[in-house]
């Protein structure tokens, strides 16, 4: 960085919250948001960084506007975690450890195959959940590479 940059980067430490807003608008051309002092701080730091060194590549900014898309409308972002057959998800609750397989036909628990992870945490707790939250796959969007249709298309009765 610039010894200059520096100098103004180490000035906001002292910038009232007022002085802030007004960078903010200065540099954004937009009035500060309602925001803590501390992220207006950053916010006014990001851009005079960005004036000084540049900014992000485009490619980066499309990719940060699509997840900005995405969690406008409650989507959660996130890449689907891609689970191959012989994968085995294990989980302790109730002071046992419970294990799942993933196969070519769904899921294979205690011996006998089922079409989704919620039948079988069902089965596990005796209460709903969320199977692939219950085995630690928060994304929501679990994909069994290899596995049937029915599968990838997360039917939630149990094939016994």
């Amino acid at each position: 960085m610039t010894s200059r940059l520096e100098e103004r980067l180490a000035a906001l430490a002292i910038k009232s919250p007022a002085q802030l807003r007004d960078m903010w608008e200065r540099l954004y051309k937009a009035p500060a948001p309602n925001i803590s002092v501390e992220l207006l701080r950053h916010g006014v730091a990001y851009q005079l960084q960005v004036r000084a060194l540049g900014g992000l590549p485009p490619s980066a900014e499309r990719e940060l506007r699509s997840l900005a898309a995405e969690t406008a409308d409650g989507a959660r972002p996130g890449r689907a975690i891609e689970m191959r057959p012989g994968t085995r998800l294990v989980r302790r609750w109730g002071g046992k450890t419970w294990t799942v397989e993933i196969t070519e036909q769904g899921y294979l628990f205690e011996a006998r195959h089922y079409a989704s992870l919620s039948s079988i945490a069902r089965e596990i707790t005796g209460a709903h959940w969320s199977g692939p939250r219950y085995f630690g796959l928060h994304s929501g969007k679990t994909k069994v590479v290899g596995g049937s249709a029915a599968l990838a298309k997360g039917r939630t009765h149990a094939q016994r």
